[in-house]
């Protein structure tokens, strides 16, 4: 009887250790705050899967909102997380210089910012993760450059509140500059938005008759310069875009004038900027910035990468 009650004791005590230990090492060691541009953007939504996954290995929360573009409600969560006094925080700007009074806050309270995507113009930073935009804008100019043997008019729908598109107009421009057969006629801001690249593309198509080219400097921009170039009935108009997500793709593989696309691996990103925090947190110096590399894709690329049925 002795025996059994010894062994009933063991095996209460190692259900009792192991289920500590259990919850121990699953106990949160630090929590990030985590600010996104967008939900309703797959980027972004990719970037979010990322930063979950990479989290998730060094048993970090992640408290995540997204501002929905609006600068107001991004600066309300980076005070929600100062006043949480979280460890780190993740900023996707909304408006790269409108975000420093936020930053700024979280610099006053001691706490690390990183920004993802986006980099922001005011505040301190300790690292910037993101894709290497400039180098991706010279993609896009060298395919459009190809495309057009080198002769012709070129428009750009920008957004040049952001950094990152300004990396992509400064490579694109960099690149169109070595051809001077190449003209650009046109860099209006579409607002990164699908409705107002149309209208903007609209204008451009109106006023430029012979237009040769367009870059769009995210892939609503690219979508939105399609839908103008197809409702004024425009052939002949390379359309080159930026992010590859699943309707830009569907429309190259399709053969429309939207031709090819730089691609960026959000996932990457996200990923990435939690290894960063993490090297911080272990005391290690991160660099200032991190890129993230790109590519390009057209409609011989996803075709030969479309599984076979």
């Amino acid at each position: 009887m002795k025996r059994v009650c010894l062994l009933a004791l063991a095996a209460i005590l190692t259900l009792t250790l192991g289920s500590c230990g259990r919850s121990s090492s699953q106990k949160p060691t630090k929590t990030i705050g985590v600010s996104l541009l967008t939900r309703g953007h797959i980027f972004y939504r990719d970037l979010e899967e990322g930063l979950k996954a990479e989290a998730a290995k060094n048993h970090y929360e992640l408290i995540i909102t997204a501002a929905e573009f609006d600068l107001g409600k991004q600066i309300s969560q980076i005070e929600d997380f100062v006043a949480r006094k979280v460890d780190a925080i993740i900023v996707c700007p909304v408006d790269s210089k409108g975000v420093g009074p936020g930053i700024k806050e979280a610099n006053d309270a001691g706490i690390p910012v990183f920004t993802a995507d986006i980099a922001a113009q005011e505040g301190t930073v300790l690292s910037h993760i993101a894709s290497d935009n400039v180098a991706g804008g010279r993609l896009a100019g060298e395919y459009i450059a190809k495309a057009l043997n080198g002769k012709g008019t070129v428009a750009i729908i920008n957004q040049p509140v952001i950094t990152s598109v300004l990396d992509r107009v400064q490579g694109f421009r960099e690149a169109i500059a070595k051809y001077p057969g190449i003209t650009v006629v046109a860099d209006v801001n579409g607002q990164g938005v699908r409705d107002k690249a149309l209208e903007a593309s609209s204008d451009i198509l109106q006023s430029n008759p012979k237009l040769n080219a367009i870059f769009g400097i995210n892939d609503d921009s690219a979508l939105g310069a399609l839908d103008a170039v197809q409702q004024f009935n425009r052939s002949g108009i390379v359309i080159v875009g930026y992010d590859a997500t699943p309707p830009a793709a569907d429309a190259i593989r399709k053969g429309t004038a939207l031709k090819a696309d730089v691609v960026q691996y959000p996932k990457q990103i996200g990923v990435t900027t939690i290894r960063m925090i993490a090297k911080h947190f272990a005391g290690e110096t991160v660099p200032a910035v991190v890129p993230v590399e790109v590519g390009i894709v057209d409609q011989a690329t996803l075709l030969k990468d479309q599984p076979r049925p």
